[in-house]
């Protein structure tokens, strides 16, 4: 039995919208290459590579494309004792709506 189209419906709608602002540890990282297992390699602004992980209510409802921007969060990275530098909070689907916010650094 699949999931559930609600499921599905609720995480495209999620990252439909882009947030008003953003805080001290997210960021707009743009996606380098998938490295596997729901990791991602993302640039960040400051030009610094970072291994970011899919949350498990994305992975098999949305698709990041290399190039694709994601919202990135990084506030527990020192408190992790592995590789994964942070999590992917939300994937810019309508990049277009995205690129009107002041935080956007592309």
């Amino acid at each position: 039995m699949g999931r559930p189209k609600r499921n599905v419906q609720a995480a495209a709608e999620e990252t439909s919208t882009p947030p008003t602002t953003l805080t001290t540890t997210q960021s707009i990282a743009q996606v380098i290459k998938a490295t596997g297992n729901s990791l991602y390699c993302c640039k960040l602004p400051e030009n610094t590579e970072i291994l970011v992980e899919l949350p498990s209510r994305f992975r098999n409802t949305i698709w990041i494309k290399r190039g694709g921007y994601v919202l990135v969060d990084t506030k527990d990275a020192r408190a992790r004792e592995n590789k994964i530098d942070g999590e992917i909070v939300n994937v810019v689907r309508d990049e277009r709506e995205w690129r009107k916010e002041a935080y956007w650094w592309a």
